[in-house]
């Protein structure tokens, strides 16, 4: 996430992180090795461009994010990179937000994912209509990868997206007291 804000930085870009207080209090997700450093860009000191939102739970994290946010893109990770993948993903599925979903295929890394997708659908689980939910953005050969433009491929996937104007099931702003919100709700 460091080298993705430092590089939004260097081109003019603004970052907003958003962190629950537990991790903020312990020092941030960082390693905990004497060789891992978390720095920031040179000449990027500006506190216009950089701003950290604390929040009180990881499902408000993602709340907030989801509400900034007018799209996803996923970089090769661990449990909590699959994790929000697939909330946003359902979310979409689900019409709480319409929002395009980007997987950055690096080195076929999603490449069990994307099967894992096509076998929901052969097996009847996931609607054949819902299969452009995450669009996978594949690199060039192995040789390429290090050189490859990533951030402009998944600005194109992003512009390429078509958003779906099926109608949702149901009316995710409507509260259980009767009124309706015009955001996601963190409860």
């Amino acid at each position: 996430m460091g080298i993705v804000s430092n590089a939004v930085l260097q081109n003019g870009g603004e970052v907003i992180g958003i962190i629950p207080y537990a991790m903020y209090a312990a020092g941030g997700e960082r390693e905990k090795s004497p060789n891992h450093q978390v720095t920031t860009a040179p000449g990027n000191s500006d506190p216009g461009k950089m701003k950290t939102i604390i929040v009180d739970s990881m499902h408000e994290r993602k709340v907030k994010m989801a509400n900034l946010s007018s799209g996803f893109i996923g970089l090769p990770g661990g449990f909590g990179t699959y994790e929000e993948v697939f909330e946003v993903t359902t979310w979409s599925q689900l019409k709480i937000h319409n929002k395009p979903v980007v997987l950055l295929n690096v080195l076929s890394f999603f490449d069990p994912l994307r099967q894992l997708v096509e076998n929901g659908i052969s097996e009847g689980y996931i609607n054949p209509a819902n299969r452009n939910l995450i669009i996978f953005v594949d690199g060039p050969s192995q040789d390429e990868h290090e050189t490859f433009d990533w951030g402009t491929a998944a600005l194109d996937a992003i512009k390429q997206w078509k958003a779906d104007n099926t109608e949702a099931l149901f009316n995710w702003k409507l509260r259980k007291d009767g009124t309706s919100t015009g955001t996601l709700k963190s409860t």
